[in-house]
This record gives C-alpha cells, structure tokens and sequence, in this order.
C-alpha cells in the first residue's frame, strides 16, 4: 500500500482518479493511501477490530469487531442511544473533532490502520466520506457546492464536467442544471441531501458514510435516496446508521445490529452482523429478533 503526503495529494490531477504515486520514504504527516483497482478482490475494504470508543471516562462504543465489504451496502441498526453514529464516525475518524475522544483497537482501511500516527486525517475523509442526518449545503450555488471541495483538493481538470458528472451521479442533474448558480439553500429537503452526496462524490471517496440520510425526508424523497444509494454501491462501498428497519431491509446487503452491553449499560457494541436476509428472518441473537420484530427498541 503506498503512502502519501499532503503535498503528494494536493498535486493530483484529479480527485475523481484515484491514481497514486510509488510508496516512498517521507517525513511528516502522512497518509496511507492506494489506487482502488489494486484492491478490487481485497474482501474487506473497512474493518473494526476491538473497537472501543471513548469520550473522557465514559466509554461509549466497546470491542466492536465488524467487516464493511467493497461495493456492498452495510446498515448499522439498533435502540437509541447504543452509539450508531459514534461507530459510524469512527470509520473517518470524525470522532477526533470532539475534544476528549480516545480510541482504542483499530479500524483497518485496505488493511491498514487509520488511527495510525502517521496517518493524516484529512486525507482519510476525503477517501471516507460523510453525508449526515439534516442536509447542510454550503450557502453557495449548486455548482460551487460541487466545485469548492474539488478545488481545494486540488483538482486541475474540466470543473464543468465534474460538475454534472456527480450531479448526474446523485439522480439530481435533470432537476438543476438550469440553474446551477442559484443557492443550494433554495433546494426542496430531498434535493439538497442529494446535492450533499453529490458534493460527496466530487472528491471521489471509496466509501461513503451516511448517518440518517433520509429521516428528514419525506417518502418520496426518501425512495429517491434508497434509490440512489443501490445505484451508488457499485462504484462505492456505503455505510449508513438507520433507525427505520424497513429502510435496512429494503436498501442494505449486510447489516449490523448493536445493543447497550449488559455488562455496562452505557455502553454500546455490536451483538450480531450478518447478511441483511438472515438478521430480518433468522437471526441468532434473540435481542436481535426482538428488535427487528418490534417487541422492543
């Protein structure tokens, strides 16, 4: 797996390319990084092992041990309150921006460490993107929504075709590009999600996080996000928090089910992960079954 710098990421020509120079010997901060066709047949592209998360004293997340497979969709359902979206957030070290966070174990990406202390966090979001519960476009038009990370990321090619390319990606190009210099603000709630995901797209991750994309929504809205995101795994591997078990089902290939410890109540970690079909109609874990059932949760 070669390994990049700052300086190396920022003269790429394209973020959408996902080409790499050689490993190198470098100091300072660096990143792990490696070209995406290098990887096709690796079967795991993230994966948590004794994951534990903490934020001061209290621990939140305990000795979660989950694959996330290339171009498949992963739910991460569960209660309120068993720490969804910490897990969620470990995946791109986002955690880290709130003070007092620790983590313990590892979260392997392509195989490696990304909370190894060579390894910039920057870049990792870039590489794992986040696409979050309540639309936050930038109060900038459609267009620079889509533009301004591209750039800054370092982007030298034709920014036009950039432009519709993701916006074409994310089912939303037909319904914009008439007015791509209005604001993203003035979107309906649905087409702003879009426009993040879009935006999402324009740094060209390998994995897409998303953390409720749709609970703001209304259904039609969200049928066009379920709908985007099957379209979406088969360039792109997707993780989403969800607490509506229909949406689970309907949209995800393996799904992870997390409950509050009995040994620490406050704590959450995942009781049972399994193909999508066999935790809804067979699953081992009988608090699974009960929460999937509605008895409880």
């Amino acid at each position: 797996m070669a390994i990049i710098s700052r300086s190396d990421r920022r003269e790429r020509q394209s973020p959408a390319s996902h080409v790499f120079g050689p490993a190198q010997e470098t100091k300072g901060d660096l990143v792990v990084a490696q070209s995406l066709s290098n990887h096709e047949n690796a079967k795991h592209v993230l994966e948590a092992k004794g994951l534990g998360i903490y934020y001061g004293d209290f621990r939140a997340v305990a000795d979660v041990n989950i694959p996330i497979k290339r171009h498949k969709i992963t739910a991460i359902i569960g209660p309120s309150g068993c720490g969804k979206s910490t897990l969620l957030r470990a995946f791109n070290r986002m955690n880290e921006l709130v003070p007092g966070t620790n983590i313990e174990g590892e979260v392997l990406f392509d195989g490696e460490n990304l909370y190894d202390s060579v390894v910039d966090p920057v870049e990792v979001r870039y590489r794992i993107g986040m696409v979050f519960q309540k639309p936050n476009p930038f109060p900038k038009s459609i267009y620079e929504n889509i533009a301004w990370g591209a750039r800054i990321h370092g982007f030298k090619g034709k920014m036009d075709d950039l432009v519709e390319s993701c916006l074409r990606q994310a089912a939303l190009w037909d319904e914009v590009k008439d007015k791509l210099n209005q604001s993203g603000l003035a979107l309906s709630g649905g087409q702003q999600q879009r426009l993040c995901i879009a935006r999402t797209l324009a740094v060209q991750p390998e994995v897409i996080l998303m953390d409720e994309p749709a609970s703001a929504l209304d259904p039609i809205a969200t049928l066009k996000i379920e709908e985007l995101m099957q379209e979406l795994k088969k360039n792109y591997t997707i993780v989403i928090v969800t607490h509506n078990m229909q949406q689970a089902a309907r949209v995800s290939d393996y799904t992870a089910m997390m409950m509050l410890t009995d040994r620490e109540a406050h704590s959450g970690t995942v009781i049972e992960f399994d193909e999508t079909t066999r935790i809804f109609t067979n699953p081992k874990d009988k608090r699974t079954e009960d929460y999937v059932t509605g008895r409880f949760g």
